[in-house]
Protein backbone atom coordinates (compact mmCIF):
# COMPACT_ATOMS: atom_id res chain seq x y z
CA UNK A 1 0.00 0.00 0.00
CA UNK A 2 1.45 3.90 -0.80
CA UNK A 3 2.14 6.03 1.62
CA UNK A 4 0.74 8.72 -0.80
CA UNK A 5 -3.11 10.36 -0.58
CA UNK A 6 -4.18 10.99 -4.26
CA UNK A 7 -6.75 13.80 -4.12
CA UNK A 8 -9.35 12.93 -6.63
CA UNK A 9 -10.70 16.57 -6.89
CA UNK A 10 -6.77 18.26 -7.51
CA UNK A 11 -5.04 15.44 -8.55
CA UNK A 12 -2.56 16.19 -5.56
CA UNK A 13 -0.24 13.35 -3.91
CA UNK A 14 0.51 13.86 -0.31
CA UNK A 15 1.07 11.70 3.14
CA UNK A 16 -1.91 9.51 4.24
CA UNK A 17 -3.76 11.35 6.82
CA UNK A 18 -2.91 10.52 10.65
CA UNK A 19 -5.70 9.31 12.33
CA UNK A 20 -7.72 10.39 15.17
CA UNK A 21 -7.56 13.64 12.62
CA UNK A 22 -6.87 16.85 14.65
CA UNK A 23 -9.66 19.21 16.33
CA UNK A 24 -9.19 22.57 15.39
CA UNK A 25 -8.80 24.77 18.84
CA UNK A 26 -11.19 27.36 18.07
CA UNK A 27 -13.79 25.34 17.56
CA UNK A 28 -13.59 22.20 20.05
CA UNK A 29 -17.00 20.62 19.63
CA UNK A 30 -16.82 20.48 15.70
CA UNK A 31 -14.88 17.56 13.90
CA UNK A 32 -11.93 17.60 12.80
CA UNK A 33 -11.74 19.99 9.61
CA UNK A 34 -9.71 17.58 7.61
CA UNK A 35 -12.78 15.05 8.26
CA UNK A 36 -14.66 17.06 7.05
CA UNK A 37 -12.57 17.45 3.92
CA UNK A 38 -12.16 13.68 3.45
CA UNK A 39 -15.94 13.41 3.20
CA UNK A 40 -16.43 15.64 0.72
CA UNK A 41 -12.86 14.22 -1.63
CA UNK A 42 -12.60 10.54 -0.70
CA UNK A 43 -15.24 10.06 1.86
CA UNK A 44 -13.82 5.93 2.27
CA UNK A 45 -9.69 6.49 2.21
CA UNK A 46 -6.81 4.89 3.84
CA UNK A 47 -5.37 6.78 6.95
CA UNK A 48 -1.93 5.81 8.97
CA UNK A 49 -2.84 4.93 12.57
CA UNK A 50 -0.41 4.34 15.72
CA UNK A 51 1.16 1.50 14.42
CA UNK A 52 2.05 2.38 10.93
CA UNK A 53 -0.93 0.34 9.55
CA UNK A 54 -2.97 2.22 7.46
CA UNK A 55 -7.07 1.04 7.72
CA UNK A 56 -10.08 2.72 5.76
CA UNK A 57 -11.82 5.84 7.01
CA UNK A 58 -15.40 6.38 6.43
CA UNK A 59 -16.48 9.57 7.04
CA UNK A 60 -19.96 9.69 4.61
CA UNK A 61 -23.56 9.33 6.55
CA UNK A 62 -24.32 6.52 3.96
CA UNK A 63 -21.53 4.93 3.51
CA UNK A 64 -21.84 4.52 7.33
CA UNK A 65 -24.97 2.74 7.50
CA UNK A 66 -24.40 0.71 4.23
CA UNK A 67 -21.08 -1.05 6.08
CA UNK A 68 -22.05 -1.13 9.84
CA UNK A 69 -24.66 -3.60 9.49
CA UNK A 70 -22.97 -6.07 6.94
CA UNK A 71 -21.79 -9.03 8.02
CA UNK A 72 -18.26 -9.04 6.13
CA UNK A 73 -17.84 -5.98 8.64
CA UNK A 74 -16.45 -7.63 12.12
CA UNK A 75 -15.91 -6.85 15.21
CA UNK A 76 -13.66 -9.10 16.59
CA UNK A 77 -10.86 -7.46 18.03
CA UNK A 78 -8.32 -10.79 17.67
CA UNK A 79 -8.30 -10.57 14.09
CA UNK A 80 -4.91 -9.47 13.09
CA UNK A 81 -6.06 -6.55 10.91
CA UNK A 82 -8.16 -5.22 13.52
CA UNK A 83 -6.94 -1.66 14.13
CA UNK A 84 -6.67 -0.76 17.59
CA UNK A 85 -7.31 2.71 18.91
CA UNK A 86 -4.02 2.86 20.35
CA UNK A 87 -1.15 0.17 22.12
CA UNK A 88 -2.82 -0.47 25.30
CA UNK A 89 -5.94 -1.71 23.97
CA UNK A 90 -4.10 -3.77 21.48
CA UNK A 91 -2.19 -5.39 24.59
CA UNK A 92 -5.06 -6.16 26.25
CA UNK A 93 -7.41 -7.22 23.86
CA UNK A 94 -6.23 -11.46 24.15
CA UNK A 95 -6.90 -11.01 27.86
CA UNK A 96 -10.33 -9.08 27.51
CA UNK A 97 -13.49 -11.31 27.71
CA UNK A 98 -15.56 -11.58 25.05
CA UNK A 99 -18.27 -9.79 25.14
CA UNK A 100 -20.70 -7.91 23.18
CA UNK A 101 -18.24 -5.24 22.93
CA UNK A 102 -15.63 -7.68 20.54
CA UNK A 103 -18.06 -10.75 19.28
CA UNK A 104 -19.86 -11.32 15.75
CA UNK A 105 -22.96 -13.16 15.76
CA UNK A 106 -23.84 -16.05 16.78
CA UNK A 107 -22.04 -15.22 19.91
CA UNK A 108 -23.02 -11.68 19.92
CA UNK A 109 -26.75 -12.55 19.40
CA UNK A 110 -26.58 -14.78 22.41
CA UNK A 111 -24.76 -12.45 24.85
CA UNK A 112 -26.77 -9.57 23.59
CA UNK A 113 -29.83 -11.59 24.14
CA UNK A 114 -29.03 -12.09 27.91
CA UNK A 115 -29.23 -8.21 28.62
CA UNK A 116 -31.44 -6.96 26.20
CA UNK A 117 -34.70 -7.08 28.37
CA UNK A 118 -33.66 -4.82 31.04
CA UNK A 119 -32.96 -1.49 28.15
CA UNK A 120 -35.79 -1.96 26.17
CA UNK A 121 -38.07 1.11 25.74
CA UNK A 122 -41.16 -0.08 27.62
CA UNK A 123 -38.71 -1.45 30.99
CA UNK A 124 -36.60 2.25 30.60
CA UNK A 125 -39.93 4.50 30.16
CA UNK A 126 -41.15 2.98 34.30
CA UNK A 127 -37.56 4.44 35.11
CA UNK A 128 -38.65 8.22 34.15
CA UNK A 129 -40.01 9.01 37.75
CA UNK A 130 -37.25 8.02 39.70
CA UNK A 131 -34.89 9.57 36.97
CA UNK A 132 -36.66 13.02 37.72
CA UNK A 133 -36.43 12.80 41.47
CA UNK A 134 -32.82 12.43 40.98
CA UNK A 135 -32.81 15.24 38.49
CA UNK A 136 -34.50 17.36 41.16
CA UNK A 137 -32.78 16.24 44.02
CA UNK A 138 -29.42 17.33 42.63
CA UNK A 139 -30.60 20.37 41.39
CA UNK A 140 -31.96 21.71 45.02
CA UNK A 141 -28.57 20.60 46.08
CA UNK A 142 -26.92 22.97 43.61
CA UNK A 143 -29.44 25.94 44.21
CA UNK A 144 -28.65 25.27 48.23
CA UNK A 145 -24.55 24.99 47.27
CA UNK A 146 -22.01 27.78 46.13
CA UNK A 147 -22.48 29.77 43.34
CA UNK A 148 -20.39 29.46 40.82
CA UNK A 149 -20.08 25.53 40.64
CA UNK A 150 -18.78 22.85 38.73
CA UNK A 151 -21.74 21.40 36.86
CA UNK A 152 -19.75 18.24 35.96
CA UNK A 153 -19.08 16.80 39.62
CA UNK A 154 -22.20 18.55 41.41
CA UNK A 155 -24.62 17.24 38.50
CA UNK A 156 -23.69 15.78 35.26
CA UNK A 157 -21.71 13.15 36.92
CA UNK A 158 -24.10 12.60 39.97
CA UNK A 159 -26.79 11.75 37.43
CA UNK A 160 -26.47 8.84 35.71
CA UNK A 161 -24.52 7.22 38.67
CA UNK A 162 -27.48 7.37 40.44
CA UNK A 163 -29.50 5.88 38.09
CA UNK A 164 -26.92 3.34 36.78
CA UNK A 165 -26.48 2.10 40.68
CA UNK A 166 -30.29 1.65 40.90
CA UNK A 167 -30.69 -0.11 37.37
CA UNK A 168 -27.85 -2.75 38.00
CA UNK A 169 -28.29 -2.77 41.83
CA UNK A 170 -24.92 -1.71 42.81
CA UNK A 171 -24.37 0.25 46.06
CA UNK A 172 -24.21 4.43 45.19
CA UNK A 173 -21.75 4.32 48.47
CA UNK A 174 -19.22 2.80 46.29
CA UNK A 175 -19.61 5.20 43.85
CA UNK A 176 -16.34 7.29 43.62
CA UNK A 177 -14.00 3.50 43.36
CA UNK A 178 -16.59 3.29 40.06
CA UNK A 179 -16.41 6.40 38.79
CA UNK A 180 -12.46 6.50 39.56
CA UNK A 181 -11.72 2.96 38.30
CA UNK A 182 -13.98 3.74 35.35
CA UNK A 183 -11.71 6.66 33.97
CA UNK A 184 -8.80 4.71 34.23
CA UNK A 185 -10.01 2.08 32.37
CA UNK A 186 -11.32 4.19 29.39
CA UNK A 187 -8.07 6.51 29.74
CA UNK A 188 -5.56 5.61 26.85
CA UNK A 189 -2.66 7.14 27.99
CA UNK A 190 -2.69 4.74 31.71
CA UNK A 191 0.00 2.18 31.45
CA UNK A 192 -1.88 -1.59 30.53
CA UNK A 193 -0.55 -3.01 33.49
CA UNK A 194 -2.30 -0.06 35.72
CA UNK A 195 -5.79 -0.94 33.44
CA UNK A 196 -5.32 -4.45 34.04
CA UNK A 197 -5.60 -4.07 37.77
CA UNK A 198 -8.01 -1.96 37.75
CA UNK A 199 -10.06 -4.10 35.77
CA UNK A 200 -9.09 -6.24 37.96
CA UNK A 201 -10.71 -4.78 40.80
CA UNK A 202 -13.93 -3.94 38.90
CA UNK A 203 -14.33 -7.53 38.12
CA UNK A 204 -13.56 -8.91 42.00
CA UNK A 205 -16.11 -6.22 42.99
CA UNK A 206 -18.91 -7.15 40.60
CA UNK A 207 -18.25 -10.83 40.97
CA UNK A 208 -18.77 -10.43 45.00
CA UNK A 209 -22.22 -8.63 44.43
CA UNK A 210 -23.35 -11.00 41.72
CA UNK A 211 -22.80 -13.99 43.94
CA UNK A 212 -24.44 -12.06 46.24
CA UNK A 213 -27.75 -11.54 44.15
CA UNK A 214 -27.48 -15.29 43.00
CA UNK A 215 -28.06 -16.01 47.01
CA UNK A 216 -30.58 -13.11 47.43
CA UNK A 217 -31.75 -11.87 44.07
CA UNK A 218 -33.47 -8.87 44.18
CA UNK A 219 -35.22 -6.32 41.09
CA UNK A 220 -32.28 -5.22 39.46
CA UNK A 221 -30.24 -6.26 35.96
CA UNK A 222 -27.41 -8.01 38.30
CA UNK A 223 -29.91 -9.62 40.10
CA UNK A 224 -31.13 -10.80 36.50
CA UNK A 225 -28.15 -11.95 34.94
CA UNK A 226 -27.58 -14.14 37.91
CA UNK A 227 -31.00 -16.03 37.61
CA UNK A 228 -29.83 -16.41 34.15
CA UNK A 229 -26.39 -18.21 35.25
CA UNK A 230 -28.60 -20.36 37.47
CA UNK A 231 -30.92 -20.77 34.17
CA UNK A 232 -27.46 -21.82 32.40
CA UNK A 233 -28.13 -19.07 29.62
CA UNK A 234 -24.97 -17.66 30.31
CA UNK A 235 -21.89 -18.14 32.75
CA UNK A 236 -20.94 -16.39 36.04
CA UNK A 237 -17.86 -15.20 34.49
CA UNK A 238 -19.84 -13.41 31.21
CA UNK A 239 -22.05 -11.91 33.77
CA UNK A 240 -19.56 -10.46 36.26
CA UNK A 241 -17.46 -8.94 32.86
CA UNK A 242 -21.28 -7.88 31.47
CA UNK A 243 -21.87 -6.28 34.59
CA UNK A 244 -18.25 -4.60 34.52
CA UNK A 245 -19.06 -3.27 30.79
CA UNK A 246 -22.71 -1.75 31.89
CA UNK A 247 -21.27 -0.15 34.87
CA UNK A 248 -18.22 2.38 33.14
CA UNK A 249 -20.65 2.43 30.08
CA UNK A 250 -23.61 3.49 31.91
CA UNK A 251 -22.64 6.50 33.23
CA UNK A 252 -19.31 8.13 31.84
CA UNK A 253 -20.68 8.98 28.38
CA UNK A 254 -24.07 10.00 29.95
CA UNK A 255 -22.56 12.81 32.27
CA UNK A 256 -20.07 13.54 29.14
CA UNK A 257 -23.54 14.24 27.19
CA UNK A 258 -24.84 16.23 29.78
CA UNK A 259 -21.54 18.54 30.59
CA UNK A 260 -20.98 18.85 27.04
CA UNK A 261 -24.29 19.06 26.00
CA UNK A 262 -25.45 22.23 28.36
CA UNK A 263 -22.10 24.08 27.32
CA UNK A 264 -23.20 23.72 23.43
CA UNK A 265 -26.03 25.00 24.28
CA UNK A 266 -24.70 27.68 26.04
CA UNK A 267 -22.96 28.41 23.04
CA UNK A 268 -26.43 28.49 21.17
CA UNK A 269 -28.65 30.87 23.25
CA UNK A 270 -31.31 31.02 21.00
CA UNK A 271 -31.68 26.92 20.92
CA UNK A 272 -31.39 26.92 24.78
CA UNK A 273 -33.90 29.28 24.28
CA UNK A 274 -36.56 27.60 22.54
CA UNK A 275 -35.47 23.83 24.86
CA UNK A 276 -36.38 26.31 28.30
CA UNK A 277 -39.53 27.62 27.17
CA UNK A 278 -41.69 24.22 26.04
CA UNK A 279 -43.11 21.77 27.82
CA UNK A 280 -43.16 19.34 24.76
CA UNK A 281 -41.80 16.35 25.48
CA UNK A 282 -41.48 15.46 21.61
CA UNK A 283 -39.18 18.70 21.15
CA UNK A 284 -37.32 17.62 23.98
CA UNK A 285 -36.49 14.13 23.07
CA UNK A 286 -35.59 15.81 19.62
CA UNK A 287 -33.70 18.27 21.11
CA UNK A 288 -31.61 15.37 22.75
CA UNK A 289 -31.35 13.88 19.82
CA UNK A 290 -30.11 17.02 18.01
CA UNK A 291 -26.92 17.45 20.57
CA UNK A 292 -26.38 13.92 20.50
CA UNK A 293 -25.58 14.42 16.70
CA UNK A 294 -23.89 17.93 17.25
CA UNK A 295 -21.66 16.67 19.60
CA UNK A 296 -20.81 12.92 18.30
CA UNK A 297 -18.94 12.49 21.95
CA UNK A 298 -17.22 8.96 20.41
CA UNK A 299 -13.92 10.44 18.91
CA UNK A 300 -12.13 7.66 18.77
CA UNK A 301 -14.16 6.12 15.55
CA UNK A 302 -16.25 2.89 15.63
CA UNK A 303 -13.31 0.07 14.94
CA UNK A 304 -14.43 -2.81 12.67
CA UNK A 305 -12.48 -5.23 10.42
CA UNK A 306 -13.11 -7.37 7.07
CA UNK A 307 -13.80 -10.68 7.09
CA UNK A 308 -14.29 -10.39 3.45
CA UNK A 309 -13.77 -8.35 0.37
CA UNK A 310 -16.39 -5.71 0.27
CA UNK A 311 -17.05 -3.61 -2.62
CA UNK A 312 -18.68 -0.30 -2.13
CA UNK A 313 -18.98 2.80 -4.48
CA UNK A 314 -15.63 2.51 -6.06
CA UNK A 315 -13.32 0.93 -3.81
CA UNK A 316 -12.98 -2.46 -2.90
CA UNK A 317 -12.14 -3.35 1.50
CA UNK A 318 -10.16 -6.45 1.23
CA UNK A 319 -10.47 -9.25 3.81
CA UNK A 320 -8.35 -8.36 6.39
CA UNK A 321 -8.38 -4.88 6.36
CA UNK A 322 -9.49 -2.35 8.82
CA UNK A 323 -12.09 0.08 8.92
CA UNK A 324 -12.76 2.97 10.76
CA UNK A 325 -16.28 4.91 10.95
CA UNK A 326 -15.76 8.73 12.30
CA UNK A 327 -19.38 8.87 13.07
CA UNK A 328 -18.86 12.67 14.51
CA UNK A 329 -17.69 13.15 10.38
CA UNK A 330 -20.83 11.28 9.05
CA UNK A 331 -23.20 13.14 11.88
CA UNK A 332 -22.05 16.45 10.20
CA UNK A 333 -22.81 15.41 6.56
CA UNK A 334 -24.77 18.10 4.26
CA UNK A 335 -26.12 15.44 2.55
CA UNK A 336 -28.34 14.03 5.67
CA UNK A 337 -28.00 17.19 7.48
CA UNK A 338 -28.18 20.35 5.88
CA UNK A 339 -26.47 23.11 7.65
CA UNK A 340 -24.76 20.55 9.69
CA UNK A 341 -22.59 22.78 12.07
CA UNK A 342 -25.31 24.55 13.00
CA UNK A 343 -27.05 23.40 16.22
CA UNK A 344 -31.04 23.50 15.29
CA UNK A 345 -33.19 21.56 17.88
CA UNK A 346 -35.90 21.69 15.70
CA UNK A 347 -34.15 19.66 12.98
CA UNK A 348 -35.20 15.69 12.47
CA UNK A 349 -31.77 14.14 13.93
CA UNK A 350 -33.00 10.71 14.75
CA UNK A 351 -30.77 9.34 11.86
CA UNK A 352 -27.54 10.59 13.83
CA UNK A 353 -25.03 7.72 14.18
CA UNK A 354 -24.01 8.89 17.84
CA UNK A 355 -25.32 5.15 18.86
CA UNK A 356 -23.82 3.77 16.06
CA UNK A 357 -25.75 1.37 13.78
CA UNK A 358 -26.17 -2.18 13.25
CA UNK A 359 -26.27 -4.84 15.42
CA UNK A 360 -23.65 -3.06 17.92
CA UNK A 361 -25.70 -0.45 17.99
CA UNK A 362 -24.99 1.02 21.90
CA UNK A 363 -27.20 -1.30 23.98
CA UNK A 364 -28.41 1.44 26.58
CA UNK A 365 -29.09 4.09 23.94
CA UNK A 366 -32.29 4.14 25.61
CA UNK A 367 -31.62 4.87 28.75
CA UNK A 368 -29.12 7.82 27.83
CA UNK A 369 -32.11 9.20 25.71
CA UNK A 370 -34.47 8.82 28.87
CA UNK A 371 -31.47 10.43 31.12
CA UNK A 372 -31.08 13.17 29.02
CA UNK A 373 -34.44 14.04 28.45
CA UNK A 374 -35.53 15.01 32.09
CA UNK A 375 -32.08 16.42 32.17
CA UNK A 376 -32.22 18.71 29.39
CA UNK A 377 -35.82 19.12 30.18
CA UNK A 378 -35.83 20.00 33.76
CA UNK A 379 -32.11 21.68 34.21
CA UNK A 380 -32.71 24.87 32.03
CA UNK A 381 -36.56 25.72 33.19
CA UNK A 382 -35.47 25.33 36.57
CA UNK A 383 -31.91 27.28 36.83
CA UNK A 384 -33.31 30.10 33.75
CA UNK A 385 -30.18 32.37 34.14
CA UNK A 386 -27.71 29.12 33.99
CA UNK A 387 -24.89 30.65 32.51
CA UNK A 388 -21.22 29.96 31.84
CA UNK A 389 -18.76 31.02 34.75
CA UNK A 390 -15.57 30.30 31.80
CA UNK A 391 -14.87 30.97 28.85
CA UNK A 392 -15.10 28.09 26.26
CA UNK A 393 -11.24 28.66 25.20
CA UNK A 394 -10.57 28.35 29.13
CA UNK A 395 -12.03 25.47 29.79
CA UNK A 396 -9.53 22.20 29.58
CA UNK A 397 -10.60 19.50 27.23
CA UNK A 398 -9.90 15.77 27.50
CA UNK A 399 -9.14 13.69 24.85
CA UNK A 400 -7.60 10.59 26.38
CA UNK A 401 -10.55 8.41 26.04
CA UNK A 402 -13.05 7.01 24.20
CA UNK A 403 -14.90 10.05 24.24
CA UNK A 404 -13.86 13.27 24.53
CA UNK A 405 -15.09 15.88 27.24
CA UNK A 406 -14.07 18.79 29.68
CA UNK A 407 -12.72 18.18 33.18
CA UNK A 408 -14.74 20.84 34.60
CA UNK A 409 -17.48 23.09 33.24
CA UNK A 410 -17.85 25.90 35.96
CA UNK A 411 -21.37 27.89 36.14
CA UNK A 412 -23.22 29.93 37.64
CA UNK A 413 -26.98 31.95 37.91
Amino acid sequence: MSDALTCPVTGASGPLPEYPLPRAAQCPLAPAPAARELRSEKPITRVRIWNGSTPWLVTRHADQRALLPDPRVSDDDLDPGFPYVNAHRAEIAPITPRLITNTDAPEHTRLRRTVNAPFVVRRIEKLREPVQKIVDDLIDEMLAGPNPVDLLKAFALPVPSLVIAELLGVPYEDHDFFQRSSSLVLDGSVPADEARRVSGELAAYLDNLITQKTAAPDDDVLSEMAGRVRAGEMTHTEAVHMGVAMLIAGHETTATMISLGTLALLQHPDQLALLRETDDPKVVANAVDEVLRYLSIVQSGVRRVAKDDIEIGDVVIRKGDGIIFDLHAANWDPEVFPEAERLDITRPARIHQAFGYGPHQCLGQNLARLELQVVYGTLYRRIPTLRPAAAIEDLEFDHTGTTYGVHSLPVAW
